[in-house]
């Protein structure tokens, strides 16, 4: 797979919104993805394909030594290919470099195709937050614990 992954901007916020609105019942808007954009935390990707056309994207953040990915998301049409898998290894390599010890998310229990993607990576289960999305369901919480080695392909 030929793909690039580079920083998001303000540009790709189009093609964003197109896959975010297709993927979540409740999606973030553009001004979620501006406020990320200008965060001196955040460092928000994007994947290109070999035509340069958007096919995934992820929200992470750093703060201190603690990695968290907020939003993450792949067109419908090219799941299952791997694109998830680049941008959570992107984002990774990107944390333990900046000092992260461990990357955390949340994920809906229903989402078993992302679980077992996050566990077949490295990250394990480490509690739930209760009704945590709109429609009640519980979060899985997920970390991702650094050991001094890369569990992954970094980028």
């Amino acid at each position: 797979m030929n793909l690039t992954i580079c920083p998001m901007t303000e540009a790709d916020l189009d093609a964003v919104l197109a896959i975010e609105t297709v993927s979540y019942p409740l999606p973030w808007s553009r001004t979620h993805f501006l406020d990320e954009l200008g965060s001196p935390h955040a460092f928000p990707l994007v994947a290109l394909d070999q035509d340069g056309k958007l096919v995934g994207y992820i929200c992470p953040m750093l703060v201190i030594d603690e990695g968290h990915i907020l939003n993450v998301s792949v067109d419908p049409a090219r799941r299952g290919k791997g694109i998830g898998r680049l941008l959570v290894e992107k984002v990774l390599a990107e944390c333990r470099d900046g000092g992260a010890e461990f990357v955390s998310l949340e994920v809906r229990p229903s989402n078993v195709d992302a679980i077992a993607l996050y566990k077949g990576m490295g990250f394990v289960e480490t509690g739930r937050r209760k009704r945590y999305y709109e429609n009640g369901e519980d979060a899985l919480l997920m970390e991702y614990i650094f050991d001094g080695e890369a569990g992954f392909d970094a980028i």
